[in-house]
Order: structure tokens, then sequence, then C-alpha cells
């Protein structure tokens, strides 16, 4: 296998590089500098002899390695979340790790960012291993440059041993896959494989062929901005009205008080005035019945509002706008549940424990299974994803890229 300082050196590399995406941007890819993550893989694929295609007009680059049938194909993104910059990313590594509070950030002007183990418990599962961090002020990135270096490391390997056998290895990189994006522009004859898996999950061992319904939703408030000496009955503040919206909506059903199926509503963003506010939510849920009637709560609260509204402002005050992004790729799954128990086999080869469960999120993946290209995800060694406190373990992306390789040998 590829030496650990080479797979870890090449992730390292990846981060640096600013590729976060743009949730406002209507072009695809939504920011020009995934570009550059684009570009550098399309060299160094070349370099290695991998047979590949670089779309430089909607930033897709794909792989082919020619072996045996039937191909195997994996899939990445090269975008980061809008959630957190990901601009000048200065990573570290946290040695032999030995159950300690990690302080990220210890600067003068700022309280100090500290990783603690009681906010994030997980951490005491890695005692003894390597931890990949952040300096505090940006996300690592690992979400997924992680499964864009075990991928590339994939390639490395077989390119460097032609000895070995191989399946025909099929890769995608995608841009903006965190904005919901991610196979807008996908083309499946340049991809080549049918079947495939996303390498894009977090703990070791997590297998995921289910995942939420999702959409996203916008809510705009045109608010009366007048003197607040004469504003009795005939201010409208916006800001206030999107205060009333939020509020008509389940406070259990968010993101920090729901797990496993649970969905929820998630106020990714707000910003307003008395007379203008725009307020971002992300809808979730693995149940399509629960998925729509999400999405008509939100058309109920907006109507109610403008019924309350209308005969002072003269009209509607809210306009909400809701677009589906992906959908659970559990039904479509069931015929081609192989791919879960073949991965489960493998990694119980490697004396990993499977972990079959449901993704919280969603991945490139629901998309291509919809498209015909069955695709469940797997595993990639990190953490703590689109925040501060994100970090990935050495030697965890070092058994995904092992797994990779032993999914693809023949």
């Amino acid at each position: 296998m590829i030496t650990n300082t080479a797979l870890i050196e090449r992730l390292l590399r990846y981060v640096k590089i600013d590729t976060q995406s743009d949730d406002e941007a209507a072009s695809q890819p939504s920011t020009q500098k995934q570009n550059d993550l684009a570009r550098l893989l399309y060299k160094e694929l070349c370099g290695m002899g991998v047979p590949a295609h670089y779309d430089t007009q909607h930033c897709y680059v794909y792989a082919k390695l020619p072996g045996q049938e039937p191909a195997i194909g994996f899939v990445a993104h090269m975008d980061t979340s809008p959630a957190c910059s990901g601009r000048d990313v200065r990573p570290r590594i946290v040695e032999n790790y030995q159950g300690q509070n990690i302080v990220l950030s210890e600067q003068p002007a700022t309280a100090p960012v500290v990783m603690r183990t009681s906010d994030f418990p997980e951490l005491l599962s890695h005692i003894g291993e390597d931890l990949i961090v952040t300096d505090g002020t940006t996300l690592l990135g690992s979400d997924d440059k992680s499964g864009v270096a075990e991928i590339m490391n994939l390639f490395e390997y077989y390119t460097s041993h032609p000895e070995i056998p191989h399946r025909t290895i099929c890769a995608a990189f995608t841009p903006d896959e965190e904005v919901g994006r991610g196979t807008e522009n996908f083309d499946p004859e340049a991809f080549g494989a049918k079947q495939a898996y996303t390498v894009d999950g977090g703990k070791l061992g997590e297998i995921e062929y289910e995942c939420f319904n999702a959409a996203s939703a916008k809510v705009e408030i045109t608010g009366r901005g007048v003197h607040p000496g004469d504003a009795k009955n005939t201010m409208i503040n916006a800001s206030l009205v999107g205060m009333e919206f939020n509020a008509l909506l389940p406070a259990s059903d968010r993101p920090e008080h729901t797990e496993g199926y649970e969905g929820f509503y998630h106020l990714i963003g707000m910003e307003g005035d008395v007379s203008r506010a725009v307020l971002k939510y992300i809808v979730r849920d693995h149940d399509s019945g629960s998925f729509a009637a999400r999405k008509e709560l939100l058309l109920r609260s907006a109507a109610f509002l403008n019924d309350k509204y209308r005969a002072l402002a003269g009209g509607d005050v809210l306009r909400i706008t809701i677009k589906d992004q992906y959908y659970n790729m559990a039904i479509p799954m069931k015929d081609h549940m192989e791919l879960v128990t073949g991965v489960q086999k493998t990694m119980q080869q490697m004396g990993i424990t499977p972990i079959v469960q449901p993704i919280r999120g969603g991945t490139d993946g629901a998309a291509l299974t919809y498209l015909g290209i069955p695709c469940p995800n797997l595993c990639t060694g990190g953490y703590n994803f689109h925040g501060l406190y994100e970090y990935a373990s050495v030697q965890e992306i070092e058994k995904c890229a092992e797994l990779l390789i032993l999914l693809a040998a023949v």
C-alpha cells in the first residue's frame, strides 16, 4: 500500500485549497475556485497515467483505469460547506492522542477555541491515534477531501503495482455537493460505472444506503419601515415577522433535538432589518410522507402570517420558495443490497466492525441512485463536519483507503 505519509500529505495538500461552494449562486460550479482542486486532480491523474477527463465548463473530473469487468465506481466531492470558512485552512496533526481536550486556537484577542471531550465524547475512541485538526478558524475540509485523497490513493496504488489484477476503476470528483447540486451536470457516460460508492461518510465502518429526503426553503419578508415615534398601526417590522414565522415551527424538530430517523427544520441563516428580512432553512426527513408534511407546514405558516398582515400591508408580506434537493435512496437500493453486503464482508475480513445506519444528511449517491447508478456511501475517517471542530483520524483514513483497494481487487 502507498505509505501513510504519502496518503496524508496528499490530504493535507488538498485541504489547503479553498473550494467552498455557494448556495446562492445559479452557475455550476457555484464558485470558480473549485476548479483549483479540479485542475490539480486532473494533472495528478494524468501524471499517474490514468485516463482522465476534466469538464472545464461544469468542474467535474472523471477517471477510468481499465481492468477486469464489471467496473466499480467511486465518487467524492471537491467542495466544502458554506457553513464555515474554508479559506486559509491550516491543518496540524495531534500525534498519539491521549484523551485530552485539544486547544485549536488561543488568540490573545479572542476566547480560546477548545475541542473538549465533554462536548465531543467520540474523541475518547481515538486514544493512541494521530488526529488531524484545524487551527480553530476554519473547517478542515475532510468532508470530502479525505474521500478525494483515498480515491486518488487507490489509483496510485494500482498504477504503482500493475502486476496486481483489479476491476476497471471509475471515479468522479464532483462540485457543489454541499449545496445539493453535485450531480446537476453529472455525465454517466463519462463516469462509466453502472454501480458505485460515494466515499463521503464519517466514522470507520459506516455503510449507508438510506438518507434524508431534502429540500431548501427561503422565506423573504417585506416590511414597512416608518419612524418609531409614528409607528402605531403602521409599521410592519420584517425581522419580527421572521421571528414569528420561525416560532410557528416546532422547536423539538431542530437538528440539536433529533437523531436516527427523526427529521428536522434547520434555520441555516437569517438577515434583515425593519424593512426586509430573509430566512433560509433546510428541511429533512427520511419518510416521504413526513417530508411532504414538513413542506406543507412551511407553506401554511407563510399563509397564516400573510393573512394576519394583509389588511395592514395591502398585500402579502411573505414569499416562500421551496426547492427539493434529493430523495431517500433506500427504496431503489433495495434491489442492489449486494453492494452493502459485499462491503460488510470486506470490512469483516479487515477486522472492521460494519456499522449500517441511515445518513443524517445526503450524498451525491442519492441522486446517482435515482439516475440508475446504485451508490451507497462509505466511511472516510472524518468527524464533526461543517465546523471549526472538524477532525480526522490518520489511522482511520489509512483503513478507509485500504478498504477501497480491496473493493477494487479481483
